[in-house]
């Protein structure tokens, strides 16, 4: 990832609100089928032993793929997407993706090496929860699926966390250790700051970072986000004509370049707002000089007013600070 990129990761990955939920962990044997589509929620899957196909049918944005997985690998869908895990390299018919067949048994002890086939497929999965609708926003700059090597170079520091995750599975069969959800939450940084190439990645801000030419531009706006960012400025501060600009701009984000930097301005916005700073400051420091124009823009992304988000933020925080053995899910 270019310098500016790892940069803009940690602030991206600092501003989204992200909870992780175990739906079920377990097992399958012999001809099973697994998906957790159609539940209109961001979601996962950790493969704890053995190994089995992820399957994603073609979209607007994307050929078709099927991606072998082994122990140690995850899969992050960040949108309700179509898709199937199975043992069967050859994917199902379209439109039987969401499908589910086969019961998941409870996880053994450790698995025998030497009987792997026998031991059938170890899996985690679950659900992602994000704390505003800010965060939803966030997420269509993020690559639509994200699949996440074990052995891949810059997830070596992730192994650990994967060793726990391995541990904690094997615990209780009747009921997940609340550790494998913040594990979770955890492995799903160390995957997302590891995106270092196209991945067949769907139009995306990510996207945008990989790129030397646009890397650069998105890192001023985040820095400097009460400057006059008009499209014919960002054209120039690429060396691009407006034209041409524009057309790159929406192939590889998915957006407009207006509406990229009014995304960016509002999260930099609730931060602050977050940390308590008046709402004709914040207005000011994103490029706003009337504070009716900046509440406007905030409501029309985020669904409140700046003071009606701060002070919700704020209950938000008092509650966890009161009651943090609830924010880890430990009774």
């Amino acid at each position: 990832m270019l310098p500016n990129a790892d940069k803009l990761a940690h602030w991206l990955l600092s501003s989204l609100e992200l909870k992780s939920t175990i739906f079920h962990v377990g097992q399958y044997c012999g001809t099973w089928q697994a998906s957790t589509a159609g539940r209109l929620r961001a979601s996962f899957h950790l493969v704890l032993h053995g190994e089995c196909w992820l399957h994603l049918p073609a979209d607007a944005h994307r050929a078709a793929r099927s991606v072998r997985l082994v122990e140690g690998d995850a899969v992050f869908l960040l949108r309700d997407l179509p898709h199937c895990l199975s043992p069967d390299p050859h994917p199902p018919a379209r439109g039987q993706e969401a499908a589910r067949i086969g019961t998941m048994m409870p996880l053994t002890a450790e698995p025998d090496v030497t009987t792997a086939a026998d031991a059938g497929v170890g899996i985690a999965c679950g659900f992602f929860e994000f704390g505003s609708t800010l965060d939803d926003m966030l997420l269509s700059l993020l690559p639509d699926h994200i699949v996440a090597r074990r052995e891949h170079p810059s997830l070596q520091g992730a192994r650990a966390i994967f060793d726990l995750i391995q541990a904690e599975a094997r615990l209780d069969a009747d009921k997940p250790s609340p550790l494998l959800a913040r594990l979770t939450d955890l492995l799903f940084i160390y995957a997302l700051r590891a995106l270092d190439g196209p991945h067949d990645m769907a139009p995306c801000f990510w996207a945008l970072l990989l790129r030397a030419e646009f890397a650069p531009l998105v890192s001023a706006i985040v820095e400097s986000p009460g400057k006059r960012w008009t499209t014919d400025s960002m054209a120039d501060f690429v060396h691009m004509s407006r034209a041409r600009f524009c057309k790159q701009f929406v192939t590889i984000s998915g957006q407009p370049p207006a509406q990229f930097v009014t995304l960016i301005r509002m999260n930099l916005a609730a931060t602050m707002l977050r940390d308590g700073a008046r709402t004709p400051d914040t207005a000011e420091h994103v490029g706003y000089q009337s504070e009716s124009a900046f509440a406007h823009a905030f409501k029309r992304i985020t669904g409140m007013q700046p003071g009606a988000w701060r002070r919700a933020r704020a209950a938000t925080e008092e509650r966890s600070e009161a009651a943090p053995e609830d924010a880890y899910g430990v009774a």
